[in-house]
């Protein structure tokens, strides 16, 4: 690869010019200590955004060639000569071998981009630690939370987000300005103890989805060996027959939906809970049960596992007729139709219940998928907070309640055969009406009129009990003060 293909991001096969600053910082000097692939990756972000680039490397002969042409590639000393502002993109181990350039390094700012393997590995961040080491430099925790993909593919197809942290407010305005002209938007997270918190946030595998993905896997569970009870122990204790083989797929394919739906009306359930609340105490300024808090902060989560499992419902859905067993079965109810002589086996009703069944459920797929696209990022950035709102609160209701057609589609009357009650359990998509259809008669009741109007006063700061001075006109024409309860 030449030199002059390196100007270029590795990712994507166009030119870099769409990824350029619009407005370079006229040639000013940036140091890169480093010639691993973040340094590399760094070092293509800052030549496109108008950077003059000096990259440092103890054998610059040999890394040469790994770096844009625009950049300059020499020592470590004589880069940290050319530079005021230098990113340090070694390993934390490393870090010593920098102190023989403390006295060139010294009124520079040094920006570490360095992450830990483990979480609290140091007692130390790795920032604090490269400050103890050069007292003499103003230290800039940041740009450790982007990837090298979304330095050299651009701040478009990655998160923008840079946080950053020092004890020098000169020198992390420096760096912020260096982070916008790049393309990022930084974001100041104070002095550097936080650096700490910062190097940590790379390192932590989906905080926000452990308790959502438990959840998950809780009714998931609940849910299989229930179905498991019914469709393959019941009908070995009862018939003696062996049901083991729909387990892998019959099984899994019930249980699935079942999770969706459930899933989908948790979603909902906490803004019931939360408007009953502020209903109840009258006010919008008491702070909701931690418990609930939580619930609301992860909605999102629980919704796309929704989408999730319907996804793989309709998967498996499809997969069924590919099953051996399904084949082995029609052929034995075509013998046994045609031994009793039937001509036909047409059942009017249980052809529309499928068709009906089918139909709404696709609807149904599909109104979760838009609320799982809308919900990422950079969908939901393009939306106003009206657009965003609709999809995901009304939209979002409708498809809980397709979902409950689908439901009860599937049910149809066999909620009052007797012979669907296995060892005297209902069927199973009679227990997961319960916590949907609660979700839906509550929306309903919170769109009266009257219940809507006192909820739509609190969440504008109306509180029950407090009392507001008015002001009305006179007879005279002049305007008389009082007070009354807002409680009227």
């Amino acid at each position: 690869m030449s030199r002059g293909d390196m100007a270029k991001p590795l990712l994507g096969h166009g030119s870099t010019e769409g990824d350029c600053s619009p407005a370079p910082p006229a040639g000013r000097a940036v140091g890169v200590l480093g010639s691993g692939d973040f340094a590399r990756s760094l070092a293509i972000r800052l030549v496109c955004s108008g950077f003059k680039v000096v990259v440092g490397s103890r054998n610059p002969k040999r890394k040469a060639s790994l770096f844009p042409a625009a950049a300059e590639v020499t020592s470590q000393a004589e880069a940290v000569k050319k530079a005021d502002v230098i990113f340090v993109a070694v390993f934390r181990e490393h870090y010593s071998t920098l102190c023989d350039l403390a006295d060139v390094l010294a009124g520079k700012i040094l920006v570490d981009v360095s992450n830990n393997t483990e979480i609290n590995h140091h007692k130390e961040s790795n920032a604090e630690y490269l400050a103890s080491l050069f007292p003499a430099c103003a230290v800039v925790k940041g740009f450790n939370v982007v990837s090298a993909w979304t330095l050299q593919s651009g701040a478009r197809d990655g998160n923008k987000q840079v946080l950053i942290c020092s004890n020098n407010q000169e020198a992390k305005r420096t760096v912020a300005e260096i982070t916008q002209v790049m393309g990022f938007t930084p974001v100041d997270m104070g002095c550097m103890s936080s650096a700490c918190e910062i190097e940590n946030i790379p390192l932590r595998l989906l905080p926000a989805w452990k308790i959502p993905i438990f959840l998950a896997l809780g009714l998931f569970v609940c849910f299989f060996t229930y179905n498991l009870i019914r469709q393959v122990i019941h009908p070995y204790i009862r018939e003696q027959k062996n049901k083991l083989y729909k387990i892998p797929i019959e099984v899994v394919n019930t249980t699935l939906p079942c999770v969706s739906y459930v899933m989908l009306s948790l979603v909902y359930l906490p803004g019931v809970l939360a408007a009953c609340s502020q209903l109840y105490y009258g006010t919008k300024y008491r702070r909701f049960p931690d418990w609930l808090d939580q619930w609301l902060q992860h909605r999102k989560q629980i919704g796309l596992l929704s989408f999730f499992c319907a996804a793989l419902h309709a998967v498996y859905s499809l997969c069924l007729p590919m099953r051996r067993s399904h084949r082995y079965l029609l052929i034995d109810t075509a013998v046994k139709q045609a031994v009793e002589k039937k001509m036909t086996i047409w059942v009017e009703e249980e052809v529309w219940r499928m068709e009906i069944y089918i139909s709404v459920g696709i609807i149904a797929l599909g109104l979760l998928s838009l609320l799982a696209i809308t919900s990422l990022p950079s969908i939901a950035n393009s939306l106003n907070w009206r657009e965003f709102s609709f999809i995901q609160s009304s939209l979002g209701f409708i498809a809980l309640v397709i979902s409950t057609l689908h439901t009860l589609t599937y049910g149809w009357s066999r909620a009052f055969d007797e012979s669907q009650y296995k060892f005297y359990l209902p069927p199973t998509y009679t227990l997961t009406l319960l916590v949907p259809c609660t979700v839906i008669i509550a929306k309903i009741i919170f769109s009266l009129p009257c219940i809507q109007h006192r909820l739509l006063r609190i969440r504008r700061g109306w509180e029950k009990g407090r009392y507001v001075k008015f002001v009305l006109p006179s007879t005279t024409g002049e305007f008389s003060s009082g007070e009354t309860s807002s409680n009227v």
